[in-house]
C-alpha cells in the first residue's frame, strides 16, 4: 500500500523544521538585532540627556570641577561599558571618560558636523574614524541660555549589541529545537494512534472489495477510529451474510423456476412422443396448466416487488372501512378453509373502522397473511383476526395456532424467496415472496409490521395503519 498520507505528514514535518529554521535565521535574527539596536540607542540617549542637563551644564556654569565631572563620567562609563565624550560645536573633544588628562591633550574631530546624524539621534560606524571598532554613537545637545554649548556623545561597541542579540537568537534556536522535538513526539503519537489504525482499516477495506469478508479490523480504541473499525467489522459481517443470502436467493429462484419448467417440458415431450396415451392427455395438460399458473404467480410476485423501489410505490390513499375489507378477504378463503376444517374468529372494533391507506394494497397484505396462516395451521384450528384502535392508529392482528416459525428464521422471513425448512417440506407451491411484498407495502405506507412466533404454538402478525379522520 502506498503510504502517501504518511509521506505527506513526514514532508510537512520536515518542511516545518526547515521553514522554522529559515524564519529564525532571517526574520527573527534581523528583528532581534534591530530591536537590540533600538533598545540600546534609547537607553544611551536617556543617559546622554541626563549627563547634558546635569553634569555638563554644571561644568559649563563652573559649579563643578573638571576632576569631579571626569570622575562621574568614568563611573557612568563603567556602568554603561561605553566611553563618554563631551565636545564643543566645532568638534573639539573637551572631556573623555577614558582619558587620563584630557585638558592637556585636546583632540579635534575632523570635519565634525552634528548634521551627519540626520533626523535620528544616533548613528552606527567609527564616528569620523576616531573609534577603533564599529560602534553605536548617541548624542544629546548641551543647551545653556537657549544656545548649544556642546554635545554629549556616548559610544557603545556594536560587538556588545551583537553578542546580546546572538544570545537571544540562540534562545530562539533552542526554542525551535524543543518545538521540533514536541512536534516529532506528536508525529509518533499520530503514527500509532491514527495512521496505523487507518492503514489497517484501508487494508481491510481492500480485502472486502476483493470479496474476503473474513478479515477483521484490529482497532480497539475508544474513539472515532475505534467506532469506524467496529462499523467496518459489522459491515463485513453483514456483507458476508448478504453474500450467503444472495447465494440462497439465486438457488431459490433457480429451484422455483426449474421444478415447474422441468415438469412442463417432461409432460409435453411425453405427449408429443406418445408416451402418454391420448385418453390421459387431459390429466397431464391440467398439470401443465397448474405449473404454468405457478410460474405466472411467481413472475407476478416478482414484478409486484419491483414496484417498490427506493422512493416507494405509487399509492392510491383514501379512507375505507378496514373491518369490511377483512370480512371480504376472509370470504375468499371459504373453500380452502372448509377443506382443512379451519375457522375464523373476527374480533373487530365497532361495526365500521375507517383507516387512511391504499385499499387494494392493504387487501393484498391481508390476503398474503391469511394465506400463510392457513398454509401453516393444523386442521380443526382457528385463525383470529383482530382490529384495535389506539393513539390515532389501527392495529390489525392475524394470529394462527400452527407450526410457528423457528427463532433463527424470524429476521429472515421478510427476505425475498426465503423459505423455512418447515415451509418447504409442507408446501412447495409457495414463492417465498408473499411476506416480502407485505413488508414493502406496509413500509410504503410509512407504517410498521411485527411478528411474534413460537414453534409448535403459532404465529401472530401485527401491522398498523393510520386512523382516518371522521
Amino acid at each position: 500500500m502506498k503510504s502517501t498520507l504518511y509521506l505527506k505528514f513526514l514532508g510537512g514535518f520536515v518542511a516545518f523544521g526547515i521553514l522554522g529554521f529559515l524564519i529564525v535565521t532571517t526574520f527573527t535574527s534581523q528583528r532581534t538585532y534591530r530591536y537590540m539596536e533600538e533598545t540600546a540607542a534609547d537607553e544611551l540617549y536617556r543617559e546622554a540627556k541626563t549627563i547634558a542637563t546635569s553634569y555638563a551644564q554644571n561644568y559649563y556654569e563652573d559649579t563643578i570641577t573638571l576632576a569631579d565631572i571626569q570622575e562621574h563620567l568614568a563611573a557612568i562609563d563603567v556602568y554603561l561599558n561605553a566611553p563618554i565624550w563631551i565636545v564643543d560645536p566645532q568638534g573639539e573633544l573637551l572631556i573623555n571618560s577614558r582619558a587620563q588628562s584630557p585638558e592637556t591633550a585636546p583632540v579635534r574631530i575632523q570635519d565634525f558636523s552634528i548634521t551627519s546624524f540626520g533626523t535620528r539621534y544616533y548613528q552606527i560606524g567609527t564616528f569620523y574614524d576616531t573609534l577603533t571598532q564599529e560602534s553605536l554613537t548617541v548624542y544629546a545637545p548641551i543647551i545653556i541660555n537657549y544656545r548649544v554649548q556642546g554635545y554629549v556623545l556616548i559610544h557603545k561597541p556594536m560587538s556588545q549589541i551583537t553578542r546580546y542579540s546572538n544570545g537571544f537568537i540562540n534562545i530562539s534556536y533552542l526554542s525551535l529545537a524543543l518545538i521540533f522535538l514536541c512536534t516529532l513526539a506528536l508525529l509518533v503519537v499520530f503514527t500509532f494512534a491514527v495512521y496505523l489504525p487507518i492503514r489497517r482499516i484501508t487494508r481491510s477495506a481492500k480485502a472486502y472489495a476483493a470479496g474476503n469478508f473474513d478479515t477483521k479490523v484490529k482497532v480497539h480504541s475508544n474513539d472515532e477510529l475505534g467506532y469506524l473499525a467496529a462499523s467496518f467489522n459489522y459491515m463485513a459481517s453483514e456483507l458476508h451474510s448478504l453474500e450467503d443470502d444472495q447465494r440462497k436467493f439465486i438457488a431459490n429462484v433457480s429451484h422455483d423456476f426449474r421444478s415447474p419448467l422441468t415438469s412442463i417440458k417432461g409432460y409435453i415431450e411425453a405427449i408429443m412422443d406418445g408416451t402418454i396415451p391420448y385418453e390421459m392427455q387431459d390429466k397431464y395438460l391440467n398439470i401443465i396448466l397448474m405449473e404454468t399458473e405457478r410460474l405466472n404467480k411467481l413472475t407476478q410476485s416478482m414484478l409486484e416487488l419491483n414496484k417498490y423501489g427506493s422512493h416507494g410505490a405509487m399509492l392510491d390513499v383514501g379512507p375505507f372501512d378496514i373491518n369490511n375489507v377483512i370480512k371480504m378477504t376472509v370470504q375468499s378463503f371459504e373453500g380452502t378453509c372448509t377443506q382443512k376444517k379451519i375457522s375464523f374468529e373476527l374480533i373487530l372494533t365497532g361495526e365500521t373502522l375507517f383507516v387512511n391507506a391504499d385499499m387494494s394494497k392493504i387487501q393484498q397484505v391481508l390476503y398474503n397473511l391469511i394465506d400463510n396462516a392457513i398454509k401453516f395451521s393444523h386442521a380443526d384450528s382457528t385463525i383470529t383476526i383482530e382490529t384495535t384502535e389506539r393513539n390515532e392508529k389501527v392495529f390489525i392482528s392475524v394470529k394462527d395456532t400452527g407450526i410457528g416459525i423457528p427463532k433463527d428464521s424470524l429476521k429472515k422471513i421478510w427476505e425475498r424467496f426465503y423459505k423455512t425448512d418447515a415451509s418447504r417440506g409442507k408446501d412447495k407451491k409457495g414463492t417465498g415472496l408473499g411476506l416480502a411484498i407485505v413488508k414493502e407495502i406496509i413500509q410504503a405506507h410509512n407504517e410498521n409490521i411485527n411478528v411474534i412466533s413460537t414453534e409448535g404454538v403459532g404465529t401472530e402478525f401485527i401491522f398498523t395503519l393510520p386512523l382516518a379522520e371522521q
